[in-house]
């Protein structure tokens, strides 16, 4: 059986046969399987040796320093531990800013803050899908004490001016959190630039695997975090748990691969992208969903069809109607929603996103098969 095109990479990536390579290496007695807390014996070191290897290349792709690196499960864990972590430490006092169009690895937190008298501001993006920098600047309180946002929306692929927000943050002494899942490996990310203090990161969104990921935490402000797993005192004490080596050499392999591809890479994977949309943008009723996007996102409005059929009809292409933690919801997208689309509209909307095994081929037969569908389909 010929197998659909897979075009949902901001759900997941395929981990690269390179980083797979490495991360066998450190599964069977032959190669590096120790406990890297074991400090008794060659075993242990070798397997922490490998860990802080990783955890260099993690802070290079950031230009971060390495001990800023701290690991987790992935970027829910990330955003958990750096949201709740913060006010927890201030005794849940405070003011937190953030969007309605976070992922839900932000917005559930925040609303479990809520719950517990921290009042949060939920700002609106513009029609484009960004959050822009004047109204957090509006929003401002003398107890703000956070801002969290994401660095490139995970449905339309919208990048917000994170420099910007992230420099009056600091001028301003608030803390600025960065939920950099979707890009981390892709667009260039120094934390010294985007004036971040905390951002998370998932391997499984840049061919690594999935269960592991990472939280920048700039060193001035760690003082100002607590735990939210206990049990051990690993990572500085900020996230207990035996390291996983393999895991961690995949982390680390995957962001040393992006950090030596991604300008040569994210260009093709722009230009795929653009001739995808090219071959489909004359379909009638057809728009583009945002302005200013990852080069491996388009989110596309087929006005008048609704999403999940069409997502049934295009049986040649892997693609989603938003975010894959929501795609068992029969709701319209909560994120196109607050751009201004209606609800018929965000219904008729889906995500193609591509990536670094993406082909000049895959997009011509996307193309094919995505005209031919909706043609029939809007003939019906």
């Amino acid at each position: 059986m010929k197998l659909p095109v897979y075009l949902d990479y901001a759900a997941t990536t395929p981990v690269d046969p390179q980083v797979a390579s490495a991360m066998a290496e450190c599964l069977t007695a032959e190669g590096a399987f120790a406990n890297p807390a074991s400090r008794s014996h060659i075993f242990g070191w070798q397997a922490e040796e490998k860990v802080e290897a990783a955890r260099a290349q993690v802070a290079a792709l950031l230009a971060a320093d390495p001990r800023e690196v701290v690991w987790t499960s992935g970027a829910t864990e990330s955003n958990n531990l750096a949201i709740k972590g913060v006010f927890e430490a201030a005794g849940f006092t405070g003011h937190l800013i953030t969007s309605v169009c976070e992922h839900k690895a932000v917005i559930d937190p925040a609303k479990w803050l809520e719950a517990r008298g921290v009042e949060v501001t939920w700002l609106k993006p513009d029609s484009r899908g960004c959050i822009s920098a004047a109204d957090v600047q509006a929003a401002r309180r003398p107890d703000t004490r956070m801002v969290s946002l994401m660095h490139v929306n995970n449905e339309t692929g919208a990048i917000n001016p994170i420099a910007d927000i992230g420099a009056w943050c600091r001028a301003e002494g608030i803390l600025m959190h960065v939920d950099a899942a979707q890009s981390a490996g892709k667009l260039c990310i120094d934390v010294g630039s985007l004036n971040a203090d905390l951002l998370s990161m998932s391997a499984h969104k840049f061919y690594g695997p999935k269960g592991v990921g990472a939280l920048y935490v700039r060193r001035a402000i760690a003082g100002q975090l607590v735990a939210q797993i206990h049990g051990g005192g690993h990572e500085r004490g900020l996230r207990s748990g035996t390291l996983a080596t393999h895991q961690l050499v995949g982390i680390g392999a995957a962001a040393h691969l992006c950090q030596q591809l991604r300008e040569q890479e994210m260009a093709r994977i722009g230009q795929l992208r653009d001739q995808l949309w090219a071959g489909i943008a004359d379909l009638p009723g057809v728009a583009r969903n945002g302005e200013q996007v990852s080069p491996t996102h388009l989110n596309v409005c087929f006005g008048g069809l609704d999403g999940e059929s069409l997502l049934l009809s295009l049986r040649d292409i892997a693609i989603s109607s938003g975010s894959a933690c929501t795609s068992a919801s029969m709701e319209p997208s909560y994120v196109l929603k607050a751009m201004g689309l209606s609800d018929a509209d965000a219904h008729s909307s889906v995500r193609i996103s591509l990536g670094r095994f993406t082909t000049e081929a895959d997009v011509t037969r996307a193309i094919a098969h995505i005209r031919t569908t909706v043609g029939q389909l809007q003939a019906a």
